[in-house]
Order: structure tokens, then C-alpha cells, then sequence
């Protein structure tokens, strides 16, 4: 019986430990070696227009920020840290954000805490593996294609194009095939949401397919805003095509 209350004392003490409630988020940045004062704004996506609004603003103190506030639904958003050179995305979701900043590579910043966060950088690491022969022969031929321009050597510009397109159709496939793998394994993450509406937005998608992946999400997965616009677009894919005619009345079944 002891052990019983022991075990309820200490999962009531977790609980109480965490600083948001359902409904609202925190992110607890580090920001080490970045001046005090330099401006933080966290930006996200008007629902309405669909345009980058500032939805607060903060300042590094001591190397640190935080941001917190009340949010409905997993969606990306953006960091903006002053004088930096690209933007810091992340899913602002329910929970405890940590963000570490890289002054000197913002690229290499560092997000996690919650559950949609660690799946996405999990998820990109894995697809930035994928690309990394596209990425090493751009690398390695620069130089060689850049002279080859000079010189109007269409032999070597030809030859180089026809071999960055085979590694480039290769590279295509297989991060399809991660894309789909992902969605198929994952039915209770944002990005398999967004894997999905991405698939809907091509003409030349799978529809079933696209139809059997949404089906087998997780409902709060079907409830955030993309998972919505997939039913929508699963439903109009259904409907008969304009100009086709009904079949008439009393006709053979």
C-alpha cells in the first residue's frame, strides 16, 4: 500500500512540475555569446492571408530568452534573431520548447522538448543524409563547371548537367520513398500530416494512397489545419469530374 502512495506521490510531483498547462507553450532559449539586448521575435503564418506576422518579440538577457503564450494546434514558425542570416524554424505545439542557438551557424541550432519538434529534427537529419551525394557533387564540380563556362566547353557543361540529373532523379526517389515510409510509420505526427497534404498537392499523386495514409492518423493529427485541408481536398478528388454526364433514369445497372 506504501508503495502504491509512493508511486501516486511521484507522478502527481512530475505533473505538478511542468510550467504549462494544455493549451500553451514555453520556449526556453540559450542564447551563449549573443550580445544582451539583441531583439528575438518568434513569426508565424496568418491563417487568414497566409502572410509572416510578428506574433511577439523578446530580448537576450544573460544569454538566455523565453517566450511563452497559448497556442491551439502544432504549426511551424520562425525565429528571427537580430543580425542573424537565416531564420530559426520549429513547431510551436503544447509544452516546453528548448532552443539552443548557435551564434556562429544558426543552421546548427539545436530544438527540442516536445514531441513534434524532436520527430521533425530526427525526420530532416535523416533526409539531409539522403541528399548529401547531390549536395558532395555540387560541391566537387563547382570549380570544374564554373571553368568549363568560361571556356564554353559544352562537352564538360553537357556531361556534368546529364550526371547532377541522374543523382538528382535518384536522390528524388529515394526521399519520396522516406517521405511515404515516414507517414506510414508516424500516424500521430504533424509532418506526416504535412508529408500527406504535400502528396494531395500533386497532380500526379496516388490518390488512394494519400486517402489510406490520412485515414490511419492519429485524430489530433486529423484535427490540426493540414489534416483538415486533406479531407477537403480527399473529398473534392471524389467528386465527378465537370461535364460528365449522369447516367439516365430507369437505365440498367
Amino acid at each position: 500500500m506504501k508503495k502504491i502512495l509512493f508511486l501516486l506521490t511521484a507522478s502527481a510531483a512530475i505533473i505538478s512540475c511542468s510550467k504549462v498547462k494544455d493549451g500553451e507553450y514555453l520556449i526556453t532559449g540559450t542564447a551563449k555569446g549573443i550580445d544582451n539586448g539583441k531583439t528575438i521575435i518568434l513569426q508565424g503564418i496568418d491563417p487568414t492571408t497566409r502572410m509572416t506576422v510578428a506574433l511577439d518579440t523578446v530580448k537576450v538577457a544573460d544569454g538566455k530568452f523565453e517566450i511563452k503564450g497559448k497556442v491551439t494546434e502544432p504549426a511551424f514558425h520562425t525565429l528571427i534573431l537580430q543580425d542573424a542570416n537565416a531564420p530559426i524554424p520549429f513547431i510551436l505545439e503544447t509544452g516546453e520548447i528548448k532552443i539552443e542557438i548557435d551564434k556562429d551557424s544558426i543552421q546548427r541550432t539545436k530544438v527540442s522538448g516536445t514531441y513534434n519538434n524532436d520527430e521533425y529534427v530526427k525526420f530532416d537529419e535523416d533526409l539531409r543524409k539522403t541528399q548529401k551525394s547531390l549536395i558532395d557533387f555540387q560541391k566537387n564540380n563547382n570549380a570544374k563547371m564554373k571553368q568549363a563556362q568560361e571556356a564554353q566547353d559544352t562537352a564538360t557543361i553537357n556531361g556534368l548537367m546529364k550526371q547532377y540529373m541522374t543523382i538528382q532523379t535518384e536522390v528524388q526517389e529515394n526521399s519520396k520513398k522516406k517521405y511515404l515510409a515516414y507517414a506510414e510509420g508516424h500516424p500521430k505526427s504533424y509532418i506526416s500530416a504535412l508529408i500527406i497534404q504535400s502528396m494531395i498537392n500533386d497532380p500526379s499523386a496516388d490518390v488512394k494512397k494519400a486517402e489510406s495514409l490520412y485515414n490511419s492518423l492519429d485524430e489530433s493529427v486529423k484535427n490540426t489545419t493540414p489534416g483538415k485541408e486533406i479531407k477537403t481536398r480527399l473529398g473534392q478528388a471524389k467528386l465527378p469530374a465537370v461535364g460528365a454526364s449522369a447516367a439516365p433514369v430507369g437505365s440498367a445497372k
